[in-house]
């Protein structure tokens, strides 16, 4: 890459990125009604919620980029602040692709020209981590989840909905505990044979490593349920213990469905409204609550990372 092509990519992704966020931020009456009524309820809020949620959102990113800044260092040494800048790149470059898969190529910007198709496969061992993280308590709240949608639906289907979910992990948890796996995989796919080479990365991580990415991946997971529970009863009014068991179905949904970024907003309000209606909680405030998590925890992550991409130090040769 030349430095006229990164100069391009640079104003590129900025200007698109920006026009994204408008959009969908002003553009929908939805979202334009949404905002009047975040406002509207801002005027009652106790004066410690936005400083809390905004926290949560810190501590959220800042989480994730010291996993991804640990699976790389085996590549180079890299400091916190260029490893969260990375982190913030790549949820930027995520708002083109579906399942935000664009956020590689934010990430592996970041490393030397070198390590960045190693870093890419780095950076998918740690999606891996929080797929199986999210999975894992998908799984376990279902297996507690009393609501009239799972109760509606006869056994064998809750017994196949389940199996699928449970499967789904497995597979994802092999992979990640047995990364050599994982770049047998990558070689088989004849578009992926290029990075042969690359893979031998997979087979660096030593077992101790993999479960300490593995706990941060919960540790993270921890942090933007608890921040998904706080919306919920704060904008919504909802009781917390409720909120509590039914937001890791939520985030079951969106992480299993295929998703672009600005359409997760409303894949996760609507399974949101769905599983939160038999609890009594009014759907427009489920929305809002909604709304309210995406606006702090991915729109504004990315607005900053828009901003990343333009100023940062990105190399163009090894």
């Amino acid at each position: 890459m030349t430095r006229r092509v990164l100069l391009v990519v640079r104003w590129g992704v900025f200007l698109a990125a920006c026009g994204w966020l408008w959009l969908h931020l002003t553009g929908a009456e939805s979202t334009q009604r949404a905002w009047g009524d975040l406002r509207a309820v801002a005027a009652n809020m106790a004066p410690w919620f936005w400083p809390l949620a905004l926290g949560l959102t810190s501590l959220n990113w800042g989480l994730e980029a010291m996993k991804w800044r640990g699976l790389v260092s085996g590549l180079e040494r890299m400091p916190m602040s260029r490893a969260l800048a990375a982190t913030l790149a790549g949820t930027t470059m995520g708002l083109f692709t579906p399942n935000r898969t664009g956020d590689y190529v934010g990430r592996v910007l970041f490393l030397a020209p070198e390590n960045r198709w190693q870093g890419g496969l780095a950076t998918l061992l740690g999606s891996l981590a929080q797929l199986v993280a999210t999975v894992l308590v998908g799984c376990t709240a279902i297996f507690w989840w009393q609501g009239a949608p799972w109760r509606g639906l006869a056994p064998w289907w809750q017994g196949t909905l389940l199996g699928v979910v449970a499967v789904a992990g497995s597979v994802a948890l092999l992979f990640f505990l047995r990364p050599h796996l994982l770049g047998r995989l990558v070689r088989s796919v004849p578009l992926l044979r290029r990075m042969g080479a690359s893979t031998d990365v997979l087979e660096r991580y030593a077992g101790h490593e993999l479960w300490l990415v593995l706990g941060l991946s919960l540790a993270r997971y921890a942090v933007f349920w608890a921040q998904y529970v706080l919306f919920l009863a704060v904008l919504a009014g909802m009781d917390w213990r409720g909120a509590l068991l039914v937001v890791p179905l939520i985030y079951l949904v969106v992480t299993l469905v295929p998703t672009m970024l600005l359409s997760e907003m409303g894949v996760r309000g609507s399974a949101a409204v769905v599983l939160l209606g038999p609890l009594g909680a009014a759907p427009g405030l489920v929305l809002l609550a909604s709304f309210g998590v995406w606006a702090v925890n991915l729109a504004l992550p990315a607005l900053a990372g828009a901003l990343i991409l333009l100023v940062a130090r990105i190399r163009t040769r090894p």
